[in-house]
């Protein structure tokens, strides 16, 4: 089983989309990208820790693979927005990939230059070294689950 990190926007709509793919075994929502390796909500919302609102995703790599899981993620979000999605703005809301390992960090560049590319290169996402990874509160775990 392997781990993708990935921000997109507020975390319930994409946690959601992720859990329905074929592969996808589990899928958490957190903080990571921030200052420190503990964050709560009300902290990330402040946009003073640098945190990003992420899905946590294990999923089986024979299945689906992380560059699927990468083109995925671009299809769900406009990554051509500056710290925003839709109504959602703020720091907390970017588009971002965290990668975990030196693979996964040249899958999300080539994946990235592809779609740039098809985008007349207006695509912002990041793509950062997983840090600080923080699982959010219980409350936002399958929100939408819980809400619909």
């Amino acid at each position: 089983m392997e781990i993708a990190i990935i921000a997109l926007g507020c975390f319930w709509g994409p946690e959601i989309k992720f859990s329905k793919l074929e592969g996808v075994l589990k899928t958490e929502v957190g903080y990571c990208g921030g200052n420190s390796n503990k964050a709560t909500y009300e902290e990330v919302c402040t946009g003073t820790t640098n945190h990003a609102e992420v899905v946590k995703i294990e999923f089986d790599p024979k299945i689906i693979s992380y560059e699927q899981l990468l083109n995925y993620f671009f299809d769900i979000h406009d990554p051509t927005t500056l710290n925003a999605q839709g109504p959602d703005i703020g720091t907390q809301y970017r588009s971002e990939i965290f990668y975990l390992n030196e693979n996964q960090k040249n899958i999300a560049h080539k994946v990235l230059k592809e779609r740039n590319i098809k985008l007349s290169g207006k695509i912002v996402t990041k793509i950062s070294p997983d840090k600080n990874y923080t699982t959010a509160e219980n409350y936002h775990q399958k929100y939408l689950e819980k809400r619909f």
